[in-house]
């Protein structure tokens, strides 16, 4: 591309981020490889949990680089959280002194056993690489995680030193003072290399659609406060049609043209390229290197046949098959981007339609699912569990029963300990174990956020059952039923797993289905979201994504799914009770 500026004037340090399914990983990689191709000595680097490096580049990647075949130059790796944090474990571990005792070194590996540790292993990995733990290489690129999750990463360095600023008395839920006071100068160090214009660009990624460009604004925001204002937007997937008679391809284009042109003001100052929506998926070498490529991309293109016919059942018929049991929990589970909000929303408005009592919420930190109801309906309550005012309202709670004796001292001990970064995750839980209760008599349908995010969730989820089933082993294992031991059973819970007739959001659904099972928990059917199949499109590119629709949609109906569903592509954007009625 003879614009892209990411690949035309690069610094040594690109890092890629904006919502999910947007295409980051796509134009990190395919960025990469332009780099290394001319000559250049590259590091492509993922800090997702949910990383789909591997799939995209075909080649099986870990935590240490590893060189890509057939692309001279280039090197990509995984940080891998569980390893980081056993690794992050082992340093504070060994900083403490011969005088501790076994007993204490055991509490504190139990304080260094949450997914808050694993969050900030994982950054303390990517800090290294920024902190030159790998010289040698003339560029780094990282491929982030979904947004809420990477500008978490980002903010935690800050929110280390509040905490650290005045706390020399010892531990939190991150593990001793001297832990973390020997990680604080690299942590400045990381965030001045972020910041600085000349060492790094922060590529933002965002789809020409509203959701995105508003969620891709509200991140530009978060970024500059953390001083991050180097930033270039890129515009993935804009589309043009060819045919102005065919009704689904001109709107397609109008609907990206209004919400460009409705961007917010500060978006409009920022440097932008834009990369066409392709015929074709971006996964291997050779359609990553067609990606900004228009000479690559007609010649992947002109290979690919016509698609047939799609008969899968509705989001109607989904509805109908909840609606038999009267009540239970709904969680809509699947990539960033691909739909859950929409999806959520529509079997809750399914649901109320049919005369139940539904709740509708969400633990997504960008969440909208108020926006895209718009509007009341009988039966339904819809909010959302909010991180900010949870953890005020944990905070609270703990300070009226735990600070209830102590004297002023004890009692600033105890706020020093709450303002750890932590606290927000366990007062989420907390709030989140609330809502799962709530299903023993009516609907409960919650949109969860990225994959990431919920994988962790579900994971402090695990751990509070494992601790609540050891404490009553002696008594009687039976005697409490826990969030997990609900999520397990298929009787109270029907996990719905959403995705894109896309290879890497089919991907990436299949490997949250693998975890999930691994966590016993068993999803009950999947929605394959905004297929272009059942549009009647004769646009030329429309029809060539066609035909990889169709081997996506059979992928997951014949191999993945033990029921799936198909909503198809909507000239107009289903929000408001209304539209959503239509749907379920």
């Amino acid at each position: 591309m003879a614009h892209f500026r990411a690949l035309n004037a690069p610094t040594p340090y690109l890092f890629f981020t904006g919502k999910g399914g947007v295409g980051k990983t796509s134009l990190a990689c395919a960025t990469a490889i332009g780099l290394a191709d001319r000559g250049l000595r590259v590091l492509l680097v993922s800090t997702d949990p949910a990383s789909n490096l591997d799939e995209m580049l075909e080649v099986p990647l870990t935590d240490r680089p590893r060189p890509v075949p057939n692309v001279i130059g280039l090197s990509a790796m995984n940080i891998d959280p569980e390893a980081a944090a056993e690794s992050y474990r082992t340093r504070v571990l060994e900083q403490l002194g011969p005088e501790v005792t076994s007993g204490e070194r055991s509490t504190v590996r139990e304080q260094l056993s949450g997914a808050c540790t694993t969050e900030i292993a994982a950054f303390d990995g990517f800090v290294g690489l920024l902190d030159g733990d790998m010289a040698g290489f003339d560029h780094i690129i990282f491929d982030t995680a979904p947004t809420g999750h990477t500008l978490r990463l980002l903010s935690l360095p800050k929110a280390w030193t509040g905490f650290l600023k005045d706390n020399d008395r010892g531990a939190s839920c991150l593990g001793p003072h001297s832990g973390l006071k020997m990680q604080e100068d690299r942590f400045r160090k990381a965030l001045q290399a972020l910041g600085d214009s000349k060492r790094t660009t922060i590529v933002l990624v965002t789809r020409a659609d509203k959701g995105a460009v508003r969620e891709a604004a509200r991140t530009s925001d978060e970024l500059d406060a953390l001083n991050l204002s180097n930033q270039l937007l890129v515009v993935n997937g804009r589309f043009h049609a060819a045919d102005p008679t065919d009704v689904v391809a001109v709107v397609l284009e109008r609907d990206q043209d209004e919400a460009l042109a409705a961007m917010p003001a500060p978006l409009t100052k920022l440097p932008r390229d834009e990369v066409p929506l392709l015929g074709f998926d971006i996964v291997g070498l050779t359609a990553l290197r067609a990606l900004l490529s228009p000479s690559g991309q007609s010649s992947v293109a002109a290979s690919m046949p016509n698609p047939e016919a799609v008969d899968l059942p509705g989001l109607d018929r989904l509805v109908g098959d909840i609606a038999r049991d009267k009540h239970g929990l709904i969680m809509v589970m699947g990539k960033g981007g691909v739909g859950k909000t929409t999806i959520a929303a529509a079997i809750a408005v399914g649901l109320a339609k049919r005369g139940h009592a539904v709740h509708l919420s969400t633990t997504d930190p960008a969440a909208h699912v108020a926006f895209v109801v718009d509007g009341a309906m009988t039966g339904l309550t819809v909010d959302r569990i909010d991180p900010r005012v949870e953890t005020e309202r944990y905070v609270a709670k703990i300070l009226a029963s735990r600070g209830r004796d102590l004297d002023e001292q004890g009692k600033a001990l105890l706020l020093e300990d709450l303002a750890s970064p932590c606290t927000e995750e366990v007062a989420v839980f907390h709030a989140f174990s609330h809502v799962v209760a709530e299903a023993r008599s009516d609907f409960v349908v919650l949109d969860t956020a990225p994959t990431g995010h919920t994988l962790l969730l579900l994971d402090a989820t695990g751990a509070y059952h494992r601790q609540m089933t050891s404490q009553l082993a002696p008594s009687g294992p039976g005697r409490i039923v826990t969030p997990l031991m609900r999520l397990q059973d298929p009787g109270y819970t029907r996990v719905i797993l959403v995705t894109l007739p896309e290879t890497t959001p089919v991907s990436e659904a299949a490997s949250l289905q693998d975890d999930l099972r691994r966590a016993g928990i068993d999803p009950f059917g999947w929605v394959i979201n905004k297929s272009l199949a059942v549009s009647g499109t004769r646009d030329p590119l429309l029809r060539l994504r066609l035909d990889k629709e169709q081997t996506q949609i059979a992928r997951v109906r014949n191999r993945l799914a033990k029921r799936a569903f198909i909503v198809g592509w909507r000239n107009k954007p289903p929000i408001g009770v209304d539209e959503l009625r239509t749907l379920s």
